[in-house]
């Protein structure tokens, strides 16, 4: 395969077998919350990223909302290219889960929750005098946004719900906030909550990438070299007129000495940074600098592979559960060590 200048890419796969584990203790609580809180739930709002559509789902909600209504809601759609809504509809109405696809800075894409909430309440003002919506999803795939806008849409009121660009800002289970009148309808925001262990490493990386896991925990040059890896397949793309760099490269280490050349990155003595260009390689992704980019494979056979893999399979195996949990003991001894300062 050869770029448009003539590059030819010496990788036509991505292989790590490393996978990252992220399950810290409030997760734990928070699905336990979840459960809890579910019977007094009238309908769930799971929100997943649109740059990575599958990657994105959590096969432990499966088990908390059996038998309540869902609405699945793809965030951050201005991110995804819109070419990839109609397959990813397609995939999910075989699985009886109605999509939408929104953008929190634009009301009418956010309003498309309230109509179903609406809709909902009105056809049985009696069942639902009051209706609670509970909203779900991984970490960072933008809940408190969404709530923030659905509040902004539907009471023109300001914010309600914490947010931040790092994963982990809504640590429990938040009172209820309102967000119509008239019908009442009420929000519950929740932890992200990640799933204890991701079998696929690839998957994780992607995770990862789009903020799901947070930095400190993941490796960040793999990351990058992931990125560059898809950034090199996606045709058309030219990210070395983006990025101010000279040539393209399918060499992590050639590509961050251009970058952090191009940027600045330097230390003390004047040797190069490659962490503070890996840095900034990571951001310029995270916050669109690139266009608009999926990095799941959405072909139906991707899509069978996926499902058949993480998703019917949902209860974990012993060894993966026993994995999880020894994944969750590391991270909460990590966190007292680094908060003890001995890390």
């Amino acid at each position: 395969m050869a770029l448009s200048n003539g590059l030819r890419l010496v990788r036509t796969s991505f292989s790590h077998e490393k996978s990252i584990s992220w399950f810290p203790g409030h997760m734990m609580a928070g699905l336990r919350e979840m459960r809890d809180q579910m019977r007094t739930v009238d309908l769930v709002v799971e929100t997943r990223d649109a740059r990575i559509p599958l990657s994105s789902i959590n096969k432990q909600f499966e088990q908390i909302i059996k038998g309540k209504r869902r609405v699945v809601v793809y965030n951050k759609a201005d991110l995804a290219p819109s070419a990839i809504q109609a397959a990813v509809r397609q995939e999910m109405d075989k699985r009886g889960q109605h999509v939408l696809f929104t953008d929190t800075s634009i009301n009418q894409s956010v309003r498309q929750i309230l109509t179903v909430a609406r809709d909902m309440a009105k056809s049985d003002p009696i069942r639902y005098p009051q209706l609670v919506i509970m909203v779900i999803g991984m970490p960072n795939v933008g809940k408190s946004s969404l709530i923030n806008a659905l509040r902004r849409t539907g009471l023109n009121r300001g914010k309600a719900a914490n947010t931040g660009a790092k994963p982990g800002v809504t640590r429990s289970l938040s009172s209820k906030i309102r967000v119509l009148e008239s019908p009442p309808v009420y929000l519950v925001d929740t932890p992200g909550v990640m799933i204890p262990f991701i079998p696929d490493p690839i998957a994780a990386i992607k995770v990862a990438l789009t903020g799901g896991i947070k930095d400190n925990i993941a490796d960040e040059n793999v990351l990058a070299d992931y990125l560059l890896f898809r950034l090199n397949r996606f045709a058309g793309l030219d990210y070395c007129s983006i990025l101010g760099i000279e040539r393209p490269t399918d060499d992590i280490n050639d590509f961050l000495q251009q970058l952090g050349t191009r940027i600045g990155a330097l230390r003390q003595g004047g040797e190069l940074d490659t962490d503070k260009a890996v840095q900034f390689f990571l951001r310029a992704f995270r916050r669109g600098r690139f266009g608009q980019l999926c990095l799941d494979d959405l072909d139906e056979r991707s899509v069978e592979e996926f499902f058949q893999r993480s998703l019917e399979n949902a209860p974990l195996s012993k060894n993966q559960s026993q994995k999880a949990k020894r994944a969750a003991q590391r991270q909460r001894s990590l966190e007292r060590a680094r908060k003890r300062k001995l890390l």
